[in-house]
């Protein structure tokens, strides 16, 4: 086993004993290794490379990137009210006399909050609390957002929102006259070849979900986030994801390349959050401090009721991680601890 993997495989045998199981890649020099461990894949087995996980907000990296294919074919503007691509009569909250546009959504800067209207509520004093987006309707999340205050003025000032995300698909499928699923399928999924990427897995696929648990490992149903399936909808491979970090290593490198554009595009949009951290469109990104190597880092997490899952890359080192884990424990730590040593040891220039 040579060096990329055994590193690929400690990791996803360390998480195995923290969570019930895991799958792990790492990208470096354009080599790829997938290494599962733990249990609970498809007929209780060890996950691999295609066992199906909910990637939860990873989503919005999807979701994020179909916008940009939206702008590059002139379907959709950056800078275009979320308000002229929804329903008619839908009310959109203004502050500070600025709208909230399709950039302020991909950037977390809308001024919008963490969770629709009535979220909470609904998930502690119903019987909503193992599936808490079920009944986020178009209708329910359009009626909520009539009665929403904005944090903040529009552009102003970072703040995550799941809401933002879940509002940016809805309307970017509005837009493309099709569901959240298809938009993505056809914009992101089929141009990258990704054949495991889906909202609802089907029957064959559905034989190789993994199954997700609580910390204490007690098995929980699987989420569904209903029209707000932009913020965290998506169920993803491993291998998959790998695809999505080779396509976004490769990008500056390949002008031709799948999706290279599009991906481009994101990068190009950069809104600071603190001295060391930025956003871009759907994706998360900050420098390490110069005793840390002044690495840089572009990632997303994500997390449903059973599981979590982590995202990152380093495209001037040219070294990528996919963690993916069937419980609800974060798996940020390992993954970031894992890009790190591929960063130090396997960077090419």
């Amino acid at each position: 086993m040579n060096e990329l993997a055994c590193l690929v495989q400690q990791t996803a045998d360390r998480l195995a004993g923290q969570h019930v199981g895991a799958v792990v890649a790492g990208l470096a020099g354009g080599a790829v290794e997938i290494r599962g461990a733990g249990g609970t894949g498809a007929g209780g087995g060890v996950p691999g490379p295609r066992t199906l996980f909910e990637i939860g907000s990873v989503t919005k990296v999807f979701t994020s990137l179909a916008l940009a294919r939206l702008v590059l074919d002139g379907s959709a503007q950056p800078d275009e009210p979320v308000g002229a691509l929804l329903p008619a009569g839908a009310q959109v909250p203004v502050r500070g006399g600025q709208a909230i546009t399709l950039q302020h959504l991909a950037t977390h800067t809308s001024g919008l909050p963490r969770l629709p209207r009535g979220i909470l509520t609904s998930a502690l004093f119903t019987r909503r609390r193992d599936d808490p987006y079920a009944h986020c309707t178009a209708d329910h999340v359009l009626a909520g957002l009539a009665r929403t205050r904005l944090r903040a003025v529009p552009g102003r000032s970072f703040r995550y929102s799941n809401l933002g995300a879940g509002l940016l698909g809805l309307a970017l499928a509005q837009r493309a006259g099709t569901g959240y699923e298809e938009l993505v399928r056809r914009e992101v999924c089929v141009p990258l070849g990704l054949a495991d990427t889906v909202v609802a897995p089907g029957e064959e696929r559905s034989g190789r979900l993994a199954r997700g648990h609580a910390p204490g490992g007690r098995p929980v149903p699987h989420w569904s986030l209903a029209d707000l399936g932009g913020m965290g909808a998506l169920r993803s491979t491993a291998a998959d994801l790998a695809i999505l970090l080779r396509a976004q290593l490769t990008a500056g490198r390949d002008p031709d390349g799948p999706l290279a554009p599009a991906i481009t595009l994101t990068r190009e949009v950069r809104h600071r959050v603190n001295p060391f951290a930025w956003m871009h469109l759907g994706w998360l990104a900050h420098r390490l401090h110069s005793q840390q190597g002044g690495h840089l880092q572009i990632w997303h997490n994500g997390g449903t009721g059973g599981f979590r899952s982590f995202v990152a890359f380093d495209p001037e080192k040219q070294v990528g991680v996919v963690v993916l884990v069937n419980t609800r424990r974060s798996a940020d730590p390992a993954g970031t601890a894992l890009l790190r040593r591929l960063q130090n040891e396997f960077a090419t220039t």
